[in-house]
């Protein structure tokens, strides 16, 4: 991902995905869109892998927290309202547009929860929310996984693809935390 991100850097618009994407570059608005979500979503995988630290939560709660604060306003203000953006003009048609814009819905709807039930002192709902969450934001991981698979097996056409991956990239991700959450709580009983 980290390699992903400084092709856009300095700010490029010929550069990887931007390519294929010249009809809509020339929009002041999704230009802007798009590199914030190039330039602050990564953050997000950072931040994130920090907060299922116990050793951090336990040792270092401070970092915990603030690692934290900064997942919620980066996702709530900044990567997930531009990947709305950016899945409104997604490639593929309505059905990529819609699978990309509800990922970018539901991440900023289940960070909301999380942080919600943070400031109400109920961490086990806070921790559920987080899973979600994350598993949205490994999305930017998971989607190009399967992009290349597909690609790798079956050759298919280029909006097939995006098409596919559009849900495959995240709805996996979501069933795979719930199954998480799942076992978590049956570990509780």
């Amino acid at each position: 991902m980290w390699h992903i991100t400084m092709q856009y850097i300095p700010y490029n618009t010929d550069v990887a995905f931007l390519r294929i994407k010249q009809d809509y570059i020339s929009s002041a608005y999704y230009r802007l869109a798009f590199f914030i979500h190039a330039y602050t979503a990564i953050l997000t995988l950072a931040a994130g892998f920090t907060q299922f630290s116990g050793r951090i939560r336990q040792q270092y709660p401070v970092i915990h927290r603030w690692s934290g604060y900064i997942y919620l306003l980066i996702v709530l203000f900044l990567a997930g309202p531009s990947g709305f953006v950016i899945g409104i003009h997604a490639n593929g048609g309505w059905t990529s547009q819609l699978g990309f814009c509800l990922l970018a819905l539901f991440w900023m709807y289940f960070t909301a929860r999380a942080w919600q039930a943070a400031r109400k002192k109920s961490w086990l709902l806070h921790r559920d929310f987080m899973i979600r969450s994350f598993a949205l934001a490994l999305s930017a991981i998971t989607l190009r996984m399967w992009k290349y698979a597909f690609v790798a097996l079956f050759s298919p056409r280029p909006m097939d693809v995006y098409r596919v991956v559009a849900w495959l990239g995240w709805c996996l991700n979501l069933l795979i935390a719930e199954w998480i959450i799942f076992q978590l709580h049956k570990k509780r009983i």
